[in-house]
């Protein structure tokens, strides 16, 4: 928590030391704690700080491949792919922006009785922050067996019960861009995980050969 103090005598403060401007009463003065940086007004911990600066080399790395940041019909595609091969109700192509992005979407069929979903989230919903994160694949077959992941706003939003997401990691830069991943309504056994996921992991190396050898839109 950031620590406050207020400036209760500005005039002497700034008489103790010469060339030091009178602070206003009512501004605070922000003094950091061990591990923490300033940034302009606001102080963030060192882990925040980091995901920061990789979330701006992730966008100017976005930028400057060229890469899609609205809807892509070769994307859609992809997204299209992963739902029929891992026979799952919803199918992404997630880009990390402002918010998570879907590049590449499948929703089901309007006519399923299943919520249509739309293009972006926020970056702290759902699983692929933690693939992001963790720049690993994650596999959930049941998202309720596992307390740190069933506790979400997709769950109670959407009613998902099964994830799996992979990373898109950029080679030459280490970068993730964003992930690949399928949900579905209803948990899968934890016996097809692995094939599951491996689907999964194949359409992500696609999705990534295509984003990067510059085959998506632009």
């Amino acid at each position: 928590m950031t620590q406050h103090t207020h400036a209760a005598n500005p005039p002497a403060l700034a008489r103790r030391r010469p060339g030091l401007q009178p602070v206003p009463a009512q501004q605070d003065l922000i003094i950091p704690k061990p591990g923490t940086v300033t940034l302009g007004q606001v102080t963030v911990s060192g882990v925040q700080a980091q995901e920061a600066a990789e979330h701006q080399a992730r966008v100017e790395l976005i930028q400057r491949l060229g890469l899609p940041t609205g809807p892509d019909d070769l994307m859609d595609q992809f997204a299209d792919h992963l739902a029929e091969t891992t026979g799952m109700l919803y199918g992404f192509v997630n880009l990390f922006l402002g918010v998570q992005t879907f590049v590449g979407l499948h929703n089901p069929s309007p006519d399923s009785g299943h919520l249509i979903l739309g293009r972006s989230m926020s970056r702290d919903h759902g699983w692929c922050p933690a693939v992001v994160k963790r720049k690993k694949a994650l596999p959930l077959p049941d998202v309720h067996a596992s307390p740190r992941f069933s506790g979400n706003f997709v769950v109670d939003a959407v009613g998902i019960r099964s994830y799996f997401g992979a990373p898109l990691i950029h080679a030459e830069t280490g970068i993730t861009l964003g992930t690949v991943c399928t949900i579905d309504p209803e948990a899968r056994p934890r016996s097809d995980a692995r094939r599951l996921l491996e689907v999964v992991k194949d359409g992500g190396n696609e999705v990534l050969h295509a984003l990067t050898s510059g085959t998506a839109a632009r």
